[in-house]
């Protein structure tokens, strides 16, 4: 099986690997252990768990005040986008007075998709570098890739509401959101929430050990009523070689803690059912020289060089660049409506679609032949 996709010219590309590669040492081999301790490193058992199941939770991994002005960035741009709604005649009535946990509730019950639009903003602001860069963060992240490492171009901010279908993702590899070309890297995440959770208010499920094959199981597109893509638990079962009454892990993570997952392990969101707004943030690295399967759109930003200590993180192009936009010029639209709340990209190429939605439609709409498939 070789893998295609097509570029927003209409050019077919082929993927360095095949769709059905299986790379289990991508995912399982630890690379050579720091030769010098540093703040925020895991202890020898939790990169072992890592690498065996998939994943680690790491309680208080920051402070309050490391958070802090994370919070008060969201909190900027959840301002900036109600001015913009109320502007435009949107909304009546901006919420100014509810708090970081209200006020996205209050405004999607006067614009429904407020929570998508604020997800699909494209650009970085300082506190996000400023976490995603964080010198313990990074010391963990050489736990897991090496010495070099790089920011991929893939982050999300989750706008996680109660009872909200569109922000509530079901289970599904991170492979499967990008091309073959990258399942023989390693894409380490951190899923970073801004309050505790819980299974009521929609915290992270993993199916621990599904990585140690190295396989991405077939996906399709796109479930119930959104842009995400599912692995089916049939599917599972057959590819993964996984136990589901055995392997799924309830991850509680409390504010403070932090989420280490690979982009090979099986893994979903549950539904919020609390009345508060459950913010997180997931971010990934890489080794900068390997494929970051972005589909050619966005290069991943270098954070640290084996060879050189003293190098400093250039942000000016990664953090300005909207990779919303790119995602859409890649499926041959120029973006003119901000308060489109559909979702649409490359990744929509790369499975069957088997449902039909807003956000297919979106899809069909700029791709010339909606017919095709990559795969061949």
């Amino acid at each position: 099986c070789v893998c295609f996709w097509r570029d927003y010219k209409g050019e077919y590309k082929m993927a360095a690997e095949p769709c059905d590669a299986t790379s289990p040492e991508t995912y399982t081999v630890q690379p050579p252990e720091p030769k010098e301790k540093k703040p925020g490193q895991l202890e020898k058992w939790q990169v072992e768990q890592y690498f065996e199941k998939g994943y680690v939770l790491v309680p208080n991994f920051f402070t309050r005040e490391e958070l802090d002005p994370v919070k008060d960035a969201i909190s900027e741009l959840v301002d900036v986008l109600a001015n913009k709604l109320f502007a435009a005649g949107k909304i009546d009535d901006k919420c100014e007075k509810a708090g970081f946990y209200q006020r996205l509730i209050m405004l999607e019950k006067h614009f429904p998709g407020t929570a998508v639009l604020l997800h699909k903003l494209g650009v970085l602001p300082p506190a996000f570098q400023a976490l995603w860069s964080n010198e313990r963060l990074l010391n963990v992240m050489e736990q897991f890739i090496g010495p070099d490492i790089a920011g991929h171009p893939v982050w999300n901010l989750r706008t996680k509401t109660p009872r909200n279908e569109q922000v509530t993702v079901p289970w599904h590899q991170d492979n499967a959101y990008l091309d073959a070309s990258c399942l023989t890297t390693l894409q380490p995440t951190a899923w970073i929430p801004l309050l505790d959770t819980n299974a009521n208010n929609g915290c992270m499920q993993v199916v621990s050990g599904g990585h140690r094959l190295g396989k991405t199981a077939t996906h399709t597109c796109c479930s119930g009523g959104t842009w995400y893509v599912d692995l089916n638990e049939d599917e599972m079962v057959k590819t993964l070689n996984v136990n589901l009454d055995q392997d799924v892990v309830t991850c509680e993570v409390p504010y403070g803690g932090v989420l280490f997952l690979n982009n090979c392990i099986p893994h979903r969101s549950l539904e919020n059912h609390s009345d508060k707004t459950r913010w997180s943030l997931d971010l990934r690295w890489q080794n900068p020289t390997k494929s970051n399967g972005f589909f050619g759109l966005k290069d991943c930003v270098v954070m640290r060089k084996a060879d050189d200590p003293d190098y400093v993180i250039d942000w000016s192009k990664f953090a300005n660049t909207d990779r919303t936009k790119l995602q859409a010029k890649e499926m041959g639209k120029n973006m003119e409506d901000e308060f489109d709340a559909t979702i649409y990209g490359p990744w929509m190429r790369r499975w069957e679609i088997v449902h039909h939605n807003k956000h297919t439609a979106a899809h069909h709409a700029h791709v010339n032949d909606p017919g095709s498939s990559w795969h061949a």
